[in-house]
């Protein structure tokens, strides 16, 4: 299988495996437009010549130049991503709140991208286990990180269908109130 053809199947299968999770919780709008910006040139060429099919072509962009443009392209463009939501003032780096909306739309990014990457070795534990590893090394608002995790917790233990009845009738509900003073 080419790279061009491998890339396009793995953006096109996450972009499935979102839009039907995005779907679940209501978020249309946000299913329908997800990723697009992986079909720019910038991202998707890079997507192209670092493709491996088990991880994420940025990382591997990432580790030869030290950055990735095409993430800072891809991280730019897509609220869903804790890193749109940073401002830089005074020499810091500030983590804003995200809005419910786009938290929900980064649970269904991360549950779909475990699956993709994992195959048949996912779980619905993956994605939670990948948030720990890296928890850490993100700049991400306290409130927001909380209430993933919680969503992601919530997956680990009932399994993924049952998370999204838990987020349709809580988290949708009672949002940042789930989750303790951060």
């Amino acid at each position: 299988m080419s790279k061009l053809w491998g890339h396009f199947s793995t953006v096109n299968k996450h972009k499935r495996i979102v839009l039907r999770l995005c779907f679940a919780c209501g978020l249309y709008k946000q299913g329908l437009l997800h990723d697009l910006s992986k079909y720019s040139f910038t991202e998707f060429i890079t997507g192209v010549r670092y493709y491996c099919g088990y991880r994420s072509p940025n990382g591997v962009e990432r580790e030869r130049f030290g950055y990735s443009g095409a993430w800072l392209h891809h991280k730019g463009r897509n609220k869903h991503h804790w890193e749109y939501w940073t401002e830089f003032t005074k020499g810091e780096c500030i983590p804003i709140q995200m809005p419910i909306r786009y938290v929900i739309e980064m649970w269904c990014d991360r549950i779909a991208a475990t699956m993709v990457y994992e195959k048949k070795q996912y779980r619905d534990d993956s994605a939670l286990n990948y948030f720990i590893r890296n928890y850490d090394n993100v700049i991400i608002h306290p409130k927001t990180k909380a209430l993933l995790e919680l969503m992601l917790r919530y997956c680990a233990e009932h399994g993924h269908k049952e998370a999204i009845n838990f987020i349709n009738h809580e988290v949708k509900s009672k949002g940042y109130d789930l989750v303790k003073e951060a």
